[in-house]
């Protein structure tokens, strides 16, 4: 099975305390679509489980589906890390999750600019501030934009996915916005764009499909 992720996840500074089917579990990364996890015992590839975990005092619970998962310890209990996809939100696990999510990259925006030498973009930083929050679409289509090192493509798509050179957003985005966020991208790092990715995702998401 391909590695390759069909959303993006962020990796947490500090696991995140949750409970698989009733059992305790740490959040090592998570994204709009799924999360990696450690965790006691085994799941076989597409075993169905609940995820549940606490935000702002509330319960966010997704049911998931297991898409692969590995041995890391075998002493006296079995440790597992496994890679889950969100197949269905609990309540307001949906809007509860972008809402998290949009405040831990907001955090390490923060401790970024907190960091920077003036020689970085404050813009970029703000930019990426709003790309992904909360808005009314006012269209469901979606816009792919790639980069093959000297020169950017667009497409429109119906997909949210996130591609490996540049990134996914809704077609209501600003335009001057996202020439900004193209000129980020160029100059970040692999981490970087990463986080750009992330971001973008959350944006492309919120996009309503028919």
């Amino acid at each position: 099975m391909s590695d390759r992720r069909d959303f993006q996840r962020l990796k947490l500074a500090k696991p995140l305390l949750a409970m698989l089917d009733g059992h305790n579990a740490l959040i090592l990364d998570i994204g709009v679509g799924g999360a990696f996890i450690e965790h006691y015992g085994r799941l076989q590839p597409g075993a169905k489980t609940r995820l549940t975990f606490r935000w702002q005092a509330a319960d966010v619970e997704f049911v998931c589906v297991t898409t692969r998962s590995s041995i890391i310890r075998e002493e006296s209990k079995v440790v597992s890390q496994t890679a889950l996809r969100f197949t269905e939100g609990i309540g307001d696990a949906s809007p509860r999750l972008k809402e998290m999510m949009a405040t831990f990259v907001g955090q390490i925006l923060a401790a970024q600019k907190a960091n920077a030498t003036a020689n970085n973009d404050e813009r970029s930083d703000e930019l990426l501030e709003k790309i992904g929050a909360a808005r009314r679409g006012r269209t469901n289509a979606r816009v792919m934009y790639r980069f093959d090192g000297k020169s950017w493509s667009r497409a429109f798509t119906r997909s949210a996915d996130q591609p490996p050179d540049g990134f996914t957003v809704a077609a209501y985005e600003d335009e001057e916005e996202l020439d900004t966020l193209c000129r980020a991208y160029e100059l970040a790092d692999i981490a970087g764009r990463e986080m750009i990715r992330v971001i973008a995702e959350l944006s492309a998401r919120s996009v309503k499909d028919k």
